[in-house]
Parts: C-alpha cells; sequence; structure tokens
C-alpha cells in the first residue's frame, strides 16, 4: 500500500532527511512504499490542511475532468486549478491528459492509498 507522509520540519531537517535519502538510494535501498511531503513553511502545510478534502474527494469519487471535479466540490473552476496545480507541484496528486470527445481534458489522481501526518517535529 502506498502513502503519503506529511509533515512540517525546519530546512535544516529536511536538508538532513534529503542526504540521509540520498546515501540510501546510493546503496539501492528505497523504500518506495511511501512518498514524503516535508513543508518547511506554516503556510505551505495550512494551504495543503485547508484542502484535504479535494484529495479526498479525487481519491474516492475518481472525477474524469478538474471541471466535474469543481462541480462536486462546489469550488469555482479557476480557484481550483491554483489547488490542483499546487497540489501536483509538491506531489500530493498526478494529473493525466487525455482527449475526450476532441478536447485536452486534464484528469487528477491520487496515487496513495494513505495519507499519513508526522507532526513530531512541528
Amino acid at each position: 500500500m502506498k502513502k503519503l507522509i506529511v509533515s512540517l520540519k525546519t530546512s535544516t531537517e529536511v536538508l538532513d532527511q534529503f542526504k540521509t535519502s540520498l546515501k540510501q538510494a546510493r546503496k539501492g535501498k528505497i523504500d518506495s512504499s511511501h512518498y514524503e511531503i516535508s513543508f518547511d513553511s506554516k503556510k505551505d502545510f495550512d494551504k495543503f490542511v485547508r484542502n484535504i478534502s479535494i484529495l479526498t474527494l479525487i481519491q474516492n469519487i475518481k472525477p474524469q475532468s478538474i471541471y466535474e471535479l469543481a462541480k462536486l466540490s462546489d469550488i469555482d473552476v479557476s480557484n481550483l486549478n491554483k489547488i490542483i496545480l499546487f497540489f501536483e507541484e509538491i506531489g500530493a496528486i498526478e494529473v493525466e491528459k487525455k482527449k475526450i470527445k476532441g478536447r485536452e481534458t486534464k484528469i487528477p489522481k491520487v496515487p496513495y492509498k494513505q495519507i499519513q501526518f508526522d507532526l513530531e517535529a512541528a
């Protein structure tokens, strides 16, 4: 089961963790069962938490477009696009582009079965 781990850490802690992960990767000891997002900004962490319901909707309903997700979540499409872009940039979702009836459609997908918060450092 692939899981997403979300944490709030200082930039020093994130850098130290990156160094450790890089050493493990060089030794071939990579744990691909999880992906971690470490925020060093409380503002970005709060933005993630404030919009986590969108991840839940994507995961449970599996909308076939961002427009469909906007209708289901009752959020303006332009605001939702900004949230989707934020989630895509940090690796919380993947956006698949598909042609449907001659139009390019963006399909948001959450590749994780579980989201876990690690607030040990917070």
